[in-house]
Protein backbone atom coordinates (compact mmCIF):
# COMPACT_ATOMS: atom_id res chain seq x y z
CA UNK A 1 0.00 0.00 0.00
CA UNK A 2 2.92 2.32 0.66
CA UNK A 3 3.95 1.75 -2.94
CA UNK A 4 1.16 4.17 -3.97
CA UNK A 5 2.88 6.89 -1.94
CA UNK A 6 6.29 6.12 -3.42
CA UNK A 7 4.84 6.13 -6.93
CA UNK A 8 3.63 9.70 -6.35
CA UNK A 9 6.71 11.00 -4.58
CA UNK A 10 9.42 8.95 -6.24
CA UNK A 11 12.74 8.79 -4.46
CA UNK A 12 13.10 11.78 -2.14
CA UNK A 13 16.72 12.75 -2.65
CA UNK A 14 18.86 14.63 -0.10
CA UNK A 15 19.25 18.41 -0.43
CA UNK A 16 22.13 19.77 -2.51
CA UNK A 17 25.40 19.78 -0.53
CA UNK A 18 27.17 21.91 -3.14
CA UNK A 19 24.54 24.65 -2.85
CA UNK A 20 24.96 24.47 0.91
CA UNK A 21 28.74 24.86 0.57
CA UNK A 22 28.38 27.81 -1.81
CA UNK A 23 25.93 29.50 0.55
CA UNK A 24 28.36 29.16 3.44
CA UNK A 25 31.18 30.59 1.33
CA UNK A 26 28.99 33.54 0.38
CA UNK A 27 27.95 34.16 3.98
CA UNK A 28 31.61 34.24 5.01
CA UNK A 29 32.40 36.74 2.24
CA UNK A 30 29.72 39.25 3.31
CA UNK A 31 30.58 42.42 5.19
CA UNK A 32 30.23 41.00 8.69
CA UNK A 33 32.21 38.75 11.01
CA UNK A 34 31.61 35.08 10.13
CA UNK A 35 28.69 33.65 12.05
CA UNK A 36 27.61 37.03 13.41
CA UNK A 37 24.03 36.62 12.13
CA UNK A 38 23.69 33.54 14.29
CA UNK A 39 20.91 31.10 13.42
CA UNK A 40 19.89 33.19 10.43
CA UNK A 41 23.06 31.92 8.77
CA UNK A 42 22.17 28.31 9.49
CA UNK A 43 18.73 28.98 8.01
CA UNK A 44 20.32 30.49 4.91
CA UNK A 45 22.45 27.39 4.40
CA UNK A 46 19.46 25.06 4.86
CA UNK A 47 17.31 26.99 2.42
CA UNK A 48 20.12 27.01 -0.13
CA UNK A 49 20.56 23.26 0.10
CA UNK A 50 16.81 22.58 -0.14
CA UNK A 51 16.21 24.96 -3.04
CA UNK A 52 19.51 24.06 -4.72
CA UNK A 53 20.79 27.62 -5.07
CA UNK A 54 22.94 29.81 -2.83
CA UNK A 55 20.51 32.71 -3.35
CA UNK A 56 17.00 31.29 -2.91
CA UNK A 57 13.92 33.44 -3.43
CA UNK A 58 10.34 32.58 -2.54
CA UNK A 59 8.03 34.96 -4.32
CA UNK A 60 5.05 32.62 -4.24
CA UNK A 61 4.30 30.88 -0.99
CA UNK A 62 1.23 29.13 0.28
CA UNK A 63 -0.11 28.10 3.66
CA UNK A 64 -2.28 25.01 3.25
CA UNK A 65 -4.97 24.77 5.94
CA UNK A 66 -6.18 21.16 6.09
CA UNK A 67 -9.56 20.86 7.82
CA UNK A 68 -11.16 17.75 9.30
CA UNK A 69 -13.22 16.56 12.25
CA UNK A 70 -12.51 13.97 14.92
CA UNK A 71 -14.87 11.36 16.32
CA UNK A 72 -13.00 11.45 19.62
CA UNK A 73 -14.70 14.80 20.31
CA UNK A 74 -17.66 12.85 21.66
CA UNK A 75 -15.41 12.00 24.62
CA UNK A 76 -15.44 15.65 25.73
CA UNK A 77 -11.74 16.35 25.08
CA UNK A 78 -12.16 19.92 23.79
CA UNK A 79 -13.39 23.18 25.26
CA UNK A 80 -15.13 23.93 21.95
CA UNK A 81 -17.90 21.98 20.17
CA UNK A 82 -17.16 20.17 16.92
CA UNK A 83 -19.24 22.54 14.78
CA UNK A 84 -16.54 25.17 15.30
CA UNK A 85 -14.47 23.40 12.64
CA UNK A 86 -17.01 24.27 9.95
CA UNK A 87 -17.51 27.76 11.31
CA UNK A 88 -13.79 28.50 11.35
CA UNK A 89 -13.31 27.20 7.82
CA UNK A 90 -16.00 29.63 6.69
CA UNK A 91 -14.04 32.33 8.53
CA UNK A 92 -10.83 31.34 6.72
CA UNK A 93 -12.58 31.49 3.37
CA UNK A 94 -13.83 35.01 4.12
CA UNK A 95 -10.38 36.18 5.22
CA UNK A 96 -11.22 36.84 8.86
CA UNK A 97 -8.98 34.44 10.78
CA UNK A 98 -5.57 35.14 12.33
CA UNK A 99 -3.81 33.14 9.63
CA UNK A 100 -5.49 35.28 6.94
CA UNK A 101 -4.31 38.49 8.59
CA UNK A 102 -0.75 37.26 9.05
CA UNK A 103 -0.63 35.76 5.56
CA UNK A 104 -1.74 39.05 3.99
CA UNK A 105 1.00 40.81 5.94
CA UNK A 106 3.59 38.27 4.74
CA UNK A 107 2.34 38.09 1.15
CA UNK A 108 1.27 34.46 1.31
CA UNK A 109 -1.75 32.69 -0.16
CA UNK A 110 -4.07 30.74 2.14
CA UNK A 111 -5.43 27.55 0.58
CA UNK A 112 -8.18 25.93 2.62
CA UNK A 113 -8.73 22.21 2.07
CA UNK A 114 -11.66 20.09 3.25
CA UNK A 115 -10.13 16.66 3.71
CA UNK A 116 -12.61 15.37 6.28
CA UNK A 117 -14.98 17.85 7.88
CA UNK A 118 -18.19 16.48 9.34
CA UNK A 119 -20.30 18.63 7.06
CA UNK A 120 -20.00 20.71 3.93
CA UNK A 121 -18.98 24.31 3.30
CA UNK A 122 -19.79 25.65 -0.15
CA UNK A 123 -17.30 28.23 -1.37
CA UNK A 124 -15.49 28.60 -4.71
CA UNK A 125 -12.09 28.92 -2.98
CA UNK A 126 -12.44 25.76 -0.89
CA UNK A 127 -10.53 22.76 -2.22
CA UNK A 128 -12.65 19.68 -1.56
CA UNK A 129 -10.71 16.41 -1.28
CA UNK A 130 -12.92 14.97 1.45
CA UNK A 131 -12.08 11.38 2.31
CA UNK A 132 -14.97 10.93 4.74
CA UNK A 133 -17.13 12.99 7.10
CA UNK A 134 -14.77 12.99 10.08
CA UNK A 135 -13.04 10.11 11.81
CA UNK A 136 -14.51 7.54 14.15
CA UNK A 137 -13.91 7.69 17.90
CA UNK A 138 -10.37 6.37 18.34
CA UNK A 139 -11.10 5.65 22.01
CA UNK A 140 -13.43 2.87 20.86
CA UNK A 141 -11.60 1.60 17.75
CA UNK A 142 -9.56 2.79 14.77
CA UNK A 143 -10.07 6.40 13.75
CA UNK A 144 -10.28 5.29 10.11
CA UNK A 145 -9.33 2.44 7.84
CA UNK A 146 -5.82 2.05 6.50
CA UNK A 147 -7.17 2.70 3.01
CA UNK A 148 -8.73 5.99 4.14
CA UNK A 149 -5.47 7.09 5.80
CA UNK A 150 -3.64 6.31 2.57
CA UNK A 151 -6.23 8.27 0.58
CA UNK A 152 -5.69 11.28 2.84
CA UNK A 153 -1.89 11.09 2.51
CA UNK A 154 -2.17 10.84 -1.27
CA UNK A 155 -4.54 13.82 -1.31
CA UNK A 156 -1.95 15.86 0.59
CA UNK A 157 0.77 14.86 -1.86
CA UNK A 158 -1.42 15.98 -4.76
CA UNK A 159 -2.11 19.34 -3.11
CA UNK A 160 1.63 19.93 -2.75
CA UNK A 161 2.46 18.86 -6.28
CA UNK A 162 -0.34 20.93 -7.79
CA UNK A 163 0.78 23.98 -5.81
CA UNK A 164 4.38 23.59 -6.98
CA UNK A 165 3.23 23.03 -10.57
CA UNK A 166 1.36 26.36 -10.36
CA UNK A 167 4.50 28.18 -9.22
CA UNK A 168 4.49 27.86 -5.43
CA UNK A 169 8.07 27.88 -4.13
CA UNK A 170 7.48 27.34 -0.41
CA UNK A 171 4.72 25.59 1.55
CA UNK A 172 3.50 26.14 5.10
CA UNK A 173 1.43 23.62 7.03
CA UNK A 174 -1.83 24.77 8.63
CA UNK A 175 -4.83 22.95 10.05
CA UNK A 176 -8.27 23.22 11.59
CA UNK A 177 -10.06 20.47 13.44
CA UNK A 178 -11.61 20.51 16.89
CA UNK A 179 -10.09 17.59 18.79
CA UNK A 180 -6.91 17.42 16.77
CA UNK A 181 -4.52 17.98 19.68
CA UNK A 182 -5.89 14.74 21.15
CA UNK A 183 -5.17 12.85 17.95
CA UNK A 184 -1.77 14.52 17.58
CA UNK A 185 -0.83 13.55 21.13
CA UNK A 186 -1.78 9.96 20.38
CA UNK A 187 0.32 10.02 17.19
CA UNK A 188 3.31 11.34 19.13
CA UNK A 189 2.88 8.70 21.83
CA UNK A 190 2.52 5.91 19.28
CA UNK A 191 5.42 6.84 17.01
CA UNK A 192 7.87 7.82 19.75
CA UNK A 193 6.62 5.38 22.41
CA UNK A 194 6.20 7.95 25.14
CA UNK A 195 3.59 8.21 27.88
CA UNK A 196 0.42 10.26 27.33
CA UNK A 197 1.01 12.46 30.39
CA UNK A 198 4.15 13.69 28.65
CA UNK A 199 2.46 14.40 25.33
CA UNK A 200 -1.08 15.52 26.12
CA UNK A 201 -1.71 19.24 26.61
CA UNK A 202 -4.66 21.55 27.19
CA UNK A 203 -5.47 22.15 23.51
CA UNK A 204 -8.24 24.72 23.31
CA UNK A 205 -7.91 25.49 27.01
CA UNK A 206 -9.39 22.67 29.10
CA UNK A 207 -9.06 22.76 32.90
CA UNK A 208 -7.12 20.36 35.15
CA UNK A 209 -9.93 17.81 35.32
CA UNK A 210 -10.37 18.02 31.56
CA UNK A 211 -6.67 17.40 31.08
CA UNK A 212 -6.76 14.27 33.24
CA UNK A 213 -9.72 13.02 31.24
CA UNK A 214 -7.98 13.79 27.94
CA UNK A 215 -4.90 11.83 29.04
CA UNK A 216 -7.12 8.88 29.96
CA UNK A 217 -8.82 9.03 26.55
CA UNK A 218 -5.44 8.91 24.76
CA UNK A 219 -4.33 6.03 26.99
CA UNK A 220 -7.49 4.13 26.10
CA UNK A 221 -7.08 4.80 22.37
CA UNK A 222 -3.50 3.50 22.42
CA UNK A 223 -4.47 0.44 24.46
CA UNK A 224 -7.42 -0.49 22.26
CA UNK A 225 -5.78 0.13 18.88
CA UNK A 226 -2.13 -0.81 19.56
CA UNK A 227 -0.70 1.20 16.64
CA UNK A 228 2.58 -0.06 15.21
CA UNK A 229 5.35 2.53 15.80
CA UNK A 230 7.25 1.16 12.81
CA UNK A 231 4.34 1.86 10.45
CA UNK A 232 3.36 5.50 10.02
CA UNK A 233 0.26 4.66 8.02
CA UNK A 234 -0.93 2.27 10.72
CA UNK A 235 -0.52 4.98 13.36
CA UNK A 236 -2.39 7.54 11.25
CA UNK A 237 -5.27 5.16 10.62
CA UNK A 238 -5.69 4.02 14.21
CA UNK A 239 -5.15 7.20 16.26
CA UNK A 240 -4.61 10.00 13.73
CA UNK A 241 -6.80 12.43 11.89
CA UNK A 242 -7.57 13.11 8.27
CA UNK A 243 -5.95 16.56 8.36
CA UNK A 244 -2.88 15.07 10.06
CA UNK A 245 -2.59 12.46 7.32
CA UNK A 246 -3.17 15.13 4.68
CA UNK A 247 -0.41 17.29 6.11
CA UNK A 248 1.93 14.29 6.20
CA UNK A 249 1.24 13.93 2.48
CA UNK A 250 1.80 17.65 1.92
CA UNK A 251 5.23 17.34 3.56
CA UNK A 252 6.11 14.30 1.46
CA UNK A 253 4.95 16.05 -1.71
CA UNK A 254 7.00 19.16 -0.91
CA UNK A 255 10.10 17.08 -0.27
CA UNK A 256 9.68 15.22 -3.54
CA UNK A 257 9.56 18.58 -5.35
CA UNK A 258 12.63 19.98 -3.52
CA UNK A 259 10.48 22.66 -1.90
CA UNK A 260 10.91 23.76 1.74
CA UNK A 261 7.96 23.07 3.99
CA UNK A 262 7.59 25.27 7.07
CA UNK A 263 5.95 23.42 9.94
CA UNK A 264 3.52 25.30 12.15
CA UNK A 265 2.70 23.89 15.59
CA UNK A 266 1.93 20.69 17.43
CA UNK A 267 -0.50 19.18 14.92
CA UNK A 268 1.88 19.93 12.04
CA UNK A 269 4.65 18.33 14.08
CA UNK A 270 2.64 15.14 14.49
CA UNK A 271 2.11 15.09 10.73
CA UNK A 272 5.86 15.56 10.25
CA UNK A 273 6.58 12.58 12.51
CA UNK A 274 4.22 10.47 10.41
CA UNK A 275 5.83 11.71 7.18
CA UNK A 276 9.26 10.83 8.52
CA UNK A 277 8.04 7.36 9.49
CA UNK A 278 6.90 6.84 5.89
CA UNK A 279 9.94 8.46 4.20
CA UNK A 280 12.81 9.43 6.55
CA UNK A 281 14.46 11.49 3.79
CA UNK A 282 11.63 14.03 3.99
CA UNK A 283 13.01 15.38 7.28
CA UNK A 284 15.68 17.34 5.43
CA UNK A 285 13.00 19.54 3.83
CA UNK A 286 11.27 20.50 7.10
CA UNK A 287 11.76 23.86 8.83
CA UNK A 288 10.31 24.28 12.32
CA UNK A 289 8.74 27.73 12.61
CA UNK A 290 8.12 27.86 16.35
CA UNK A 291 7.64 25.87 19.52
CA UNK A 292 4.09 26.22 20.74
CA UNK A 293 2.66 26.44 24.23
CA UNK A 294 1.14 22.98 23.78
CA UNK A 295 2.71 20.39 26.05
CA UNK A 296 4.69 17.87 24.06
CA UNK A 297 5.61 20.13 21.15
CA UNK A 298 9.16 20.84 22.31
CA UNK A 299 9.78 17.12 22.81
CA UNK A 300 8.25 16.40 19.42
CA UNK A 301 10.63 18.85 17.71
CA UNK A 302 13.57 17.30 19.55
CA UNK A 303 12.56 13.88 18.25
CA UNK A 304 12.41 15.36 14.73
CA UNK A 305 15.86 16.88 15.22
CA UNK A 306 14.52 20.37 14.46
CA UNK A 307 15.25 23.63 16.25
CA UNK A 308 12.36 26.12 16.18
CA UNK A 309 13.02 29.63 14.92
CA UNK A 310 10.58 31.29 17.33
CA UNK A 311 9.31 30.72 20.87
CA UNK A 312 6.35 33.03 21.43
CA UNK A 313 4.07 30.82 23.50
CA UNK A 314 1.63 30.59 20.59
CA UNK A 315 -0.83 27.69 20.40
CA UNK A 316 -3.41 28.80 17.86
CA UNK A 317 -2.51 26.57 14.94
CA UNK A 318 -3.99 27.43 11.52
CA UNK A 319 -0.45 27.98 10.19
CA UNK A 320 0.02 31.23 12.14
CA UNK A 321 3.50 30.46 13.46
CA UNK A 322 4.63 29.27 10.05
CA UNK A 323 3.44 32.45 8.35
CA UNK A 324 5.21 34.61 10.94
CA UNK A 325 8.50 32.91 10.04
CA UNK A 326 8.19 34.05 6.44
CA UNK A 327 9.54 37.42 7.57
CA UNK A 328 12.71 35.72 8.80
CA UNK A 329 12.98 33.71 5.61
CA UNK A 330 12.54 36.84 3.52
CA UNK A 331 15.24 38.59 5.57
CA UNK A 332 17.65 35.70 4.98
CA UNK A 333 16.96 35.70 1.25
CA UNK A 334 17.58 39.46 1.02
CA UNK A 335 20.83 39.16 2.94
CA UNK A 336 22.08 36.51 0.53
CA UNK A 337 21.07 38.55 -2.51
CA UNK A 338 21.66 42.16 -1.49
CA UNK A 339 24.38 42.35 1.14
CA UNK A 340 27.78 43.49 -0.11
CA UNK A 341 30.88 41.32 0.08
CA UNK A 342 34.17 42.58 1.47
CA UNK A 343 35.52 42.62 -2.07
CA UNK A 344 32.58 44.47 -3.67
CA UNK A 345 32.50 47.05 -0.88
CA UNK A 346 36.27 47.55 -0.90
CA UNK A 347 36.52 46.76 2.81
CA UNK A 348 39.74 45.27 4.15
CA UNK A 349 40.40 43.33 7.33
CA UNK A 350 38.19 40.33 6.66
CA UNK A 351 41.00 37.96 7.65
CA UNK A 352 41.36 39.70 11.02
CA UNK A 353 37.63 39.53 11.72
CA UNK A 354 37.45 35.82 10.97
CA UNK A 355 40.46 34.90 13.11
Amino acid sequence: MLSAIYEMTGEIVPPDEEASRQALLRLNSLTKPPGSLGRLEALAVRLASISRTEKPLYNKRMVVVMAADHGVCCEGVSAFPQEVTLQMVDNFLHGGAAVNVLARHAGAEVKCVDIGMNGDVIHPDLLNVKVRFGTDNMAQGPAMSREEALQAVLAGIRVAKDAVASGTELLITGEMGIGNTTASSAVLCALEEILPETAVGRGTGIDDEGLKHKIAVVERALSINRPNPEDGLDVLSKVGGLEIAGLAGLILGAASCHVPVVLDGFISGAAALAARAIAPEASAYMIASHVSGEQGHRLLLERLGLEPLLDLGMRLGEGTGGVLCLHMIDAVCRIMREMATFESAGISGAEKESS
